[in-house]
């Protein structure tokens, strides 16, 4: 049993002692806000931008603790996941089914602010989430559910801010499908030997020795609907020099992945590197006169 404090038990159940996981959900939903602004020509709320933010960190506290509830049995089979406090049961059952109610209810309550069109696409994703960690008993691509489950991060904004959605939307939210998956399968090879001992499936064990090709796949789909993206919104050429900066970035980690003894810290590391991706992309965004107004007026 753990000796350390309840609340640091409670923050080790959220994985908000490892932020990467948290930002790279709000990636999108940063994307999605600033381009829908520079799409209505306004700056973006900032009670919306507070609110989205507010809202992706509640489903995403939401989303890992059902995932360790499912997965309590499973995660002590698993080096790295054997010590989340569920499965090294330092956290009881009851603590983890309080603690999922609260951060459903934030999320709830983030959602109902919103128009009625983002509040039932919230409504729309609260299954999908859910049902992610069964997936991976049945299904040989689970990360795939968890990859449209993302992609919800950019039709609620968007949906928030704008009232409707349009053809942008459905590129920008192919990218991020796309994107996800790619890199979920990179995460997943760290845990493909486990994982086939245990009895999960994951995309990393579907695509088996193909999996450094699937990735390049994936990331490259996914750098070709952002182009659609930005060409179709005008981004301009900033955005531009950023995407081929993350072209760049996404051909390396694929030429990587084609290496022979690569070493397990290598997985988490292009995890991260994504995080960063997603925030030259961003910024790509913002830097276009139209979205530089995302501060909400204070620049001149």
């Amino acid at each position: 049993m753990s000796t350390a404090p309840l609340w640091l038990r409670v923050v080790r159940l959220l994985r908000w002692d490892k932020p990467a996981g948290r930002l790279i959900l709000m990636v999108p939903a940063l994307w999605s806000l600033t381009i829908a602004a520079e799409q209505q020509h306004q700056p973006v709320p900032l009670d919306l931008l507070g609110i989205v933010l507010f809202g992706s960190l509640a489903t995403s506290a939401a989303g890992c603790v059902i995932n360790d509830l499912w997965d309590r049995d499973l995660d002590r089979q698993v080096a790295r996941t054997q010590d989340r406090p569920l499965a090294a049961r330092s956290l009881s059952l009851g603590v983890g089914i309080a603690v999922l109610a609260v951060a459903g209810i934030c999320a709830i309550v983030a959602a109902a602010y919103l128009n009625p069109l983002s509040f039932g696409l919230s409504l729309a994703a609260i299954p999908i989430i859910a049902i992610y960690p069964a997936c991976k008993r049945f299904f040989s691509l689970p990360q795939l559910v968890l990859s449209v489950a993302w992609g919800f991060a950019v039709l609620i904004p968007w949906a928030a801010l704008r009232g409707h959605l349009d053809p942008s939307t459905a590129w920008l939210w192919a990218a991020v499908v796309l994107w996800t998956l790619g890199f979920d399968t990179v995460y997943a090879l760290s845990d493909r030997p486990d994982d086939l001992k245990v009895g999960i499936r994951s995309s990393a064990i579907f695509f088996g020795r193909h999996t450094p090709t699937a990735v390049a796949v994936l990331l490259g789909l996914a750098w070709l609907s952002l182009l659609v993206t930005g060409l179709l919104t005008q981004l301009g050429t900033v955005y531009l020099g950023c995407w081929a900066i993350a072209g760049i970035l996404w051909l390396w980690q694929s030429w990587r992945l084609h290496q022979t003894d690569l070493p397990d810290s290598l997985y988490p590391q292009l995890f991260r590197q994504n995080v960063s991706i997603g925030f030259i992309l961003w910024l790509g965004m913002l830097l276009h006169p139209e979205n530089l107004s995302f501060l909400g007026g204070f620049l001149p």
